[in-house]
């Protein structure tokens, strides 16, 4: 399905997330998009990249990790829990659980974008021409079952964020309706542990130094 306007929607829905979610002083990675799209056989979608480029990857709330593109390659190469890993790990849930009706007979091209703390898959199906037309799907570990979103995973996270779905897409509801969210990038939160604190409070964290980073 491709939807009227997406461009305006992309924007409205980025500077809507912005608002909610300051993104961090700037983004952890520079993405080769011409490297990705040679790998994965497709352009990724203009709001993800949009995305990367003001935020970067990295976690919402302590619990939604939207995933850094990495190169397509063979799984045995892959980094484990990265783009490709998760992919590979959507694929295989696609084939085991359940759908919602109106998936029945879809037979996707799944690319994982993000995973929440409680195991569910964020992807896109990606087996239309034209990548800013690509729905979301989404498998939720509570009910091992597949949805799918059709709007893009910017559109889709500012919805969640404002819970304007019929109800919450993910297992659990650590963001679901909470309006204002903080993001930090991997380097960032890395680099606040290794100073001691807790990344996500701002408070000294009496385990610092106790585990290797």
């Amino acid at each position: 399905m491709i939807w009227a306007k997406v461009s305006e929607r992309m924007i409205v829905s980025l500077t809507a997330l912005r608002r909610m979610m300051p993104p961090p002083i700037g983004p952890d990675v520079a993405v080769d998009w011409g490297r990705m799209s040679r790998a994965w056989g497709k352009q990724f979608p203009a709001d993800y990249r949009q995305f990367m480029d003001v935020y970067g990857p990295g976690t919402i709330a302590e619990f939604l990790v939207v995933k850094e593109p990495e190169p397509r390659e063979v799984l045995s190469g892959a980094a484990v829990g990265g783009m490709v890993c998760e992919t590979a790990n959507a694929e295989a849930a696609w084939t085991e659980f359940r759908k919602e009706s109106t998936l029945a007979e879809v037979k996707p091209m799944l690319i994982a974008w993000a995973v929440s703390a409680s195991a569910d898959i964020l992807c896109w199906d990606s087996s239309g021409d034209d990548p800013d037309g690509w729905p979301v799907l989404v498998w939720n570990r509570d009910d091992t079952a597949w949805r799918r979103y059709d709007c893009g995973m910017v559109e889709f996270l500012r919805r969640v964020l404002e819970a304007e779905f019929e109800e919450c897409p993910l297992s659990g509801t650590n963001v679901w309706g909470i309006a204002t969210a903080k993001y930090l990038t991997f380097g960032e939160e890395t680099r606040l542990r290794k100073a001691g604190f807790d990344p996500w409070t701002g408070e000294p964290d009496p385990y610092a130094g106790m585990f290797p980073m």
